[in-house]
């Protein structure tokens, strides 16, 4: 509930997050891509599973959207430090959140979850941003169908 209360006096620029109506360990997560970068104008949407060890230990976070980067597997999960071995009790949903918009605009292509994203990314550059272009753009799609649905 700190998290949740912190998030709605403070929001982070560029995501939001909320817990289920039925659920507070299980939250729901929009990071919208940067501006002015090849992420401008996409809309992804994660989970955020907490555990009764939050703080002291990272949720699970999943991008439910499909996103074709070095650091997101094809399953949604994240290859990020400060969800698994940089984790520390000072994170918050707003810094988790903040470091993935900030991952998508400056990915690890040396850790990569997704071979093909990493090498696109770092020998072919212009080819990468289509796969990316591609991606917002279903982004835009994926969210009107959900916000037709609701």
């Amino acid at each position: 509930m700190r998290d949740f209360k912190r998030l709605q006096n403070d929001p982070p620029h560029g995501c939001t997050a909320a817990p289920f109506t039925n659920d507070i360990m299980k939250w729901e997560a929009y990071i919208f891509g940067p501006d002015d970068t090849i992420w401008e104008g996409a809309t992804f949407k994660l989970t955020m599973q907490f555990s009764e060890d939050y703080p002291n230990h990272a949720p699970k976070v999943l991008f439910v959207s499909k996103v074709f980067h070095p650091n997101i597997y094809s399953d949604g999960r994240i290859c990020i430090d400060i969800l698994d071995t940089k984790w520390t009790s000072i994170y918050d949903v707003s810094s988790i959140l903040t470091s993935l918009q900030s991952l998508l605009t400056d990915p690890n292509p040396d850790s990569p979850a997704n071979a093909e994203a990493a090498k696109l990314y770092r020998s072919d550059r212009d080819a990468y941003n289509r796969r990316v272009q591609e991606c917002v753009e279903n982004s835009l799609a994926d969210f009107a169908e959900v916000d037709e649905q609701e």
